[in-house]
């Protein structure tokens, strides 16, 4: 278990009791303390510190839904990063909400190698403060930088495709999707994906 594992908690908010049972018994079996709750009403109630700790947060949920408990911790300026859990089908909302502020999302069931993944973004956040301020100007000059076919690509990632639904798109190999991507966030200086889709959304 390294440091930041130690140091990151993990509040999952979602209904669904055998999601949260599942993704708290393996952030648990990697020594991520986790904390779940029902609802979002309910996690506002308790309103857990923020120091340290991200959200597993559910898109769909009876009552205040994920985008709604989103932009109500954005009121209360509660800035802890968020991962948002969605279902099939629900990745162009997933893509809205980090517009929003949330750093990744997952959609159900994910991987434990997801589930990881996703955790570490939130370590990097709390690290480092992501690019939301990147100047309209500089993202201009770092889009004439890329390729036709890159900023094609870069167009269907901002949207929420999937490498996979890309290369069907486009009628490339995967492989050829994953290299351009590569490209893409070097060229425009990208962590990940939600720093291409905040660079986008300006």
């Amino acid at each position: 278990m390294t440091a930041a594992e130690e140091q990151i908690r993990v509040y999952i908010v979602d209904d669904d009791q055998s999601v949260a049972r599942s993704l708290s018994g393996l952030l648990s079996a990697h020594g991520i303390e986790t904390t779940s709750y029902a609802s979002a009403e309910e996690f506002l109630i308790a309103y857990p510190s923020p120091d340290s700790a991200c959200l597993l947060l559910d898109l769909r949920m009876p009552g205040m839904n994920g985008l709604a408990l989103q932009a109500e911790l954005a009121n209360l300026k509660y800035d802890a990063p968020i991962v948002m859990l969605t279902g099939h089908g629900d990745v162009p909302a997933a893509v809205k909400a980090m517009k929003l502020g949330a750093i990744d999302f997952l959609e159900k069931p994910s991987s434990e190698k997801q589930l990881l993944e996703a955790i570490q973004s939130a370590r990097l956040y709390l690290q480092k403060q992501p690019q939301v301020g990147v100047p309209r100007g500089v993202v201009a000059r770092r889009l004439r930088r890329l390729t036709t076919r890159e900023f094609e690509i870069l167009q269907y990632l901002v949207q929420g495709m999937t490498n996979k639904q890309i290369a069907s798109e486009l009628a490339i190999s995967r492989r050829t999707v994953e290299i351009h991507r590569a490209r893409i966030r070097e060229k425009m200086r990208a962590d990940d994906l939600s720093d291409l889709i905040r660079m986008m959304s300006r």
